[in-house]
C-alpha cells in the first residue's frame, strides 16, 4: 500500500468520500461546498497544466492557455517527473476513456 506523507484518517475519509461520488454533477455538487471558488479554480487549472505538460505543450503556451504562473507550470511539471504518479494515473485513465 502506498504511503504518503499526507496521509491520515481525516485525509482516508475524504478521500472515500470523493471515490463515493458517481457522477460530474455529484462532483460539482460536492466540492461546491467543500472548496471555495478559488481554490475549485486552482485545483482546476493544474490538472489542466498537467494535461498540457504532457502533451508536450511549452510554458508559454501553457501559461497562454491557463492564465497560470511559470511557478505553478514548474511545480506541476515537477510533480509530472518526480511526484507520487498521480497525475499520470488520472491522465491515462481520462485518455484511455476518452474524458479528456
Amino acid at each position: 500500500m502506498y504511503q504518503s506523507k499526507l496521509q491520515s484518517e481525516e485525509a482516508d475519509h475524504l478521500f472515500k468520500a470523493i471515490l463515493s461520488l458517481q457522477s460530474v454533477e455529484e462532483c460539482y455538487r460536492f466540492f461546491e461546498d467543500l472548496c471555495t471558488v478559488t481554490e475549485l479554480h486552482a485545483l482546476s487549472q493544474r490538472m489542466e497544466v498537467a494535461a498540457l505538460l504532457s502533451r508536450g505543450e511549452t510554458y508559454t503556451a501553457i501559461a497562454e492557455k491557463t492564465g497560470a504562473s511559470t511557478a505553478t507550470i514548474s511545480r506541476v511539471n515537477r510533480c509530472l517527473s518526480y511526484g507520487a504518479d498521480g497525475y499520470q494515473t488520472v491522465l491515462a485513465r481520462l485518455d484511455e476513456s476518452g474524458a479528456e
